[in-house]
């Protein structure tokens, strides 16, 4: 698309825009709306009260509430890399390794490829 048909596009969608947001403004519903949001704010200053206090305090079995103070999380632990052994069948040279970022790996597979490397990986428990 030609950089003045990009223009004429995007100023075409902020006209539409404009229309829909013009529409939106005479919309009483969205009045109602804005309208209790302001007041729901203005009460929850007067209160001291943060949006999580409101919503475990009406729905207790939300998500965003906090669970008792005293619980403890459980934590993520990542599973345990398994070591591969590499046996280059060129050379008869073996590597033992957990990740990718081994120096030696890392030249025999831009000699021959990460295919065909991965193909004399063994996995060793």
């Amino acid at each position: 698309m030609s950089l003045i048909n990009e223009y004429r596009a995007t100023e075409e969608a902020i006209k539409e825009l404009q229309a829909r947001l013009a529409n939106l403004s005479q919309d009483d519903k969205l009045k109602k709306e804005l309208e209790f949001e302001g007041k729901l704010r203005n009460l929850m200053g007067e209160y001291s009260k943060s949006l999580r206090d409101v919503i475990a305090l009406l729905d207790p079995e939300s998500k965003l509430s906090k669970g008792p103070r005293g619980a403890v999380k459980a934590v993520a632990t990542k599973r345990a890399r398994k070591v591969k052994q590499y046996k280059n069948p060129h050379n008869g040279e073996v590597i033992e390794t957990k990740g990718g970022n081994h120096k030696t790996l890392k030249e025999w597979k831009a000699n021959w490829g990460g295919d065909v490397v991965e193909s004399w990986a063994t996995l060793l428990d």
